[in-house]
């Protein structure tokens, strides 16, 4: 029997608690789940492990294999449960089980959606354990029937991570394997994971001066003058798209009172995720999003069913009180901005409206040459609003992704509390798959608001809310863009888009005057007039990613032309300044 890859991955953790049991007997176990591509499981050693010792680990796992150890299910009263846990000094399992005794499951996040009615506990009188040779662990399953049966695996890396996820609890030891059904696949995996080490975000935004993380202001960038050129690209770059499609920008405080948040719901389902503040006795805090002062924003004023839809975007910064643990670069940081938006719609314009999103989406995509994937996320277990309304609106998106002739798959149980939402995710040059583009349907914040506009009959009504993001954190998206172009970015997009390099002293008062030339165009250009030679000089600006190179020499300098080289082509030979500038100029306006 071939089990699907979850079941092995977890099946594996198991292995790799076991061998570290073998090897170091007085180990604490956490938890070991299974993660998009594997495994981790977390430990407290008895000793720091490091690295090195990964290939020691992997070699105890592989003889368990081959020992075709099988996996014995068995039940406990959670009673006897926590005894033998607190027997075995096992503190973390004793934390879970006492958890599950109290409230039914492990959950350490927000259970709750604000409003939202709490179902009944059920009282847990057994648990259930799996046993493979001498290992035995708390675990609902399933697994595979023997250890022989689990796939191609390897250990990944090591990391540290706060139990269960809070930096007031112990540092554990996280250990990240991945297990493939063949060899074939693992390797493949394994090579594309090396690809995606050498174009590292982090380590190619440091090489190119785009932005640095310091220790004074932890998951907050500090953008360089050239990755600051990159980020206000994409920002301008989305106003013209807005301002094409009509929205209007706006701007909100980036701190608002906790009735704000209150009123909203992200008091009582992301507290904990925000940044708080006491000012003058009263309790203020950093938004972790805009939809409730755009609401405020719109409130402010009265509408009639003649101004819908009514597009608003907002590009303001915000923070939100990420664990440090799980901080990444600029994929995951405290402070960030977005290309968000909120369509304040009437329900019969619904259908218009995400449509033309689409559009947008599409439109936004096709010059990054992403092909989106659309996703239909339907009613989570725990929501909002009526069955009856969430089927309509499930009906409605999906009619509207038909009708765009957009093939989509489902999501089930993963929308919004508030609504069903369509998401778009896109595959990078390394195979990768990321969610970016969100379009959610909003019932519940325009009535928590009180928000209404006129309708045709003279009275008052409440409106839908559409909440978008296409790009979605600007500063994710830089990463992914790092990451999918290896840091040579388009011409549109990069930082320096031409250097102009001089052969010998004679040229560079020419060369000067040709970077002149290019900035006065608004082409973003400098002159390497560095000692180095031209073959160093011309290398340091290939490492630089730049575009395009002009070389001056004195025959260049006679003709009054240049020598072009790019990025793509290498060397295109002699052209004339007026026509190179033209064809970049067109180049940039159409963001080939």
């Amino acid at each position: 029997m071939t089990y699907d890859l979850n079941t092995q991955r977890h099946s594996t953790a198991h292995l790799l608690a076991s061998a570290v049991q073998k090897l170091w007997p007085k180990t604490k176990f956490g938890i070991g789940p299974v993660t998009k591509d594997g495994f981790y499981y977390d430990f407290e050693f008895p000793t720091e492990i490091i690295e090195n010792d990964l290939s020691k680990i992997e070699d105890v796992m592989n003889k368990l294999k081959k020992q075709d150890l099988p996996f014995e299910r068995s039940e406990i009263s959670i009673s006897e449960a926590i005894k033998m846990e607190r027997e075995r000094g096992q503190i973390y399992k004793v934390e879970l089980l006492e958890q599950i005794e109290s409230t039914g499951d492990t959950k350490v996040d927000h259970e709750e959606n604000i409003n939202l009615e709490k179902e009944a506990r059920t009282a847990v009188k057994k648990v259930t354990y799996y046993k493979s040779g001498e290992f035995l662990d708390l675990c609902r399953g399933p697994h595979v029937k023997s250890t022989g049966q689990i796939g191609h695996f390897k250990l990944l890396n090591i990391t540290g991570a706060y139990w269960r996820g809070a930096e007031t609890n112990k540092m554990l030891t996280r250990i990240y394997g991945v297990t493939w059904e063949t060899e074939k696949q693992l390797k493949e995996y394994t090579t594309k994971l090396e690809l995606a080490k050498s174009r590292d975000h982090k380590k190619i935004g440091t090489n190119l001066k785009l932005f640095t993380f310091l220790p004074q202001a932890p998951g907050m960038p500090f953008w360089y003058s050239k990755g600051f050129i990159l980020l206000n690209e994409l920002k301008e770059f989305v106003r013209e798209i807005n301002k094409k499609y009509g929205y209007h920008e706006i701007s909100t405080p980036f701190l608002a009172k906790k009735e704000v948040w209150e009123q909203s719901g992200h008091w009582d389902l992301f507290r904990d995720d925000m940044f708080v503040f006491n000012i003058d006795k009263e309790t203020y805090a950093l938004k972790p999003m805009n939809c409730p002062e755009t609401l405020l924003l719109y409130n402010s004023e009265q509408h009639s069913h003649k101004d819908l839809p009514i597009k608003l975007s907002d590009l303001d910064y915000l923070h939100r009180n990420e664990a440090s643990g799980t901080l990444n670069g600029l994929f995951r940081t405290r402070e960030f901005s977005q290309d968000d938006a909120h369509i304040i719609c009437s329900n019969e314009q619904i259908r218009a409206v995400v449509g033309e999103l689409i559009d947008m989406a599409t439109e936004i995509f096709s010059v990054f040459r992403f092909k989106p994937t659309y996703y239909l996320a339907t009613k989570p277990d725990k929501a909002l609003g009526e069955a009856s309304a969430w089927k309509e609106a499930e009906t409605l998106l999906s009619n509207t992704l038909k009708e765009k002739n957009v093939e989509h798959y489902l999501k089930p149980k993963d929308g919004a509390f508030y609504g069903p939402k369509i998401d778009l995710h896109i595959e990078d040059a390394l195979g990768r798959n990321w969610q970016l583009a969100t379009i959610q349907l909003d019932f519940q914040m325009p009535k928590r608001f009180r928000a209404t506009y006129i309708n045709g009959r003279g009275a008052k009504e409440t409106p839908i809310m559409i909440h978008r993001a296409i790009l979605g954190s600007f500063e994710r998206f830089i990463a992914i863009l790092i990451e999918h172009f290896a840091g040579g970015f388009p011409t549109w997009l990069a930082p320096i888009q031409v250097v102009v390099i001089p052969i010998t002293d004679r040229t560079v008062s020419y060369s000067q005057s040709i970077v002149e030339r290019l900035k006065a165009e608004n082409i973003r250009a400098k002159a390497d007039v560095r000692s180095e030679t031209l073959q160093s000089r011309i290398r340091d600006s290939q490492l630089e990613k730049v575009p395009y190179m002009i070389i001056i020499g004195d025959k260049e300098q006679v003709q009054k032309k240049i020598s072009l080289r790019s990025m793509e082509k290498g060397d295109e030979g002699i052209y004339l300044l007026d026509n190179f500038i033209a064809r970049l100029k067109d180049e940039i306006k159409t963001r080939k």
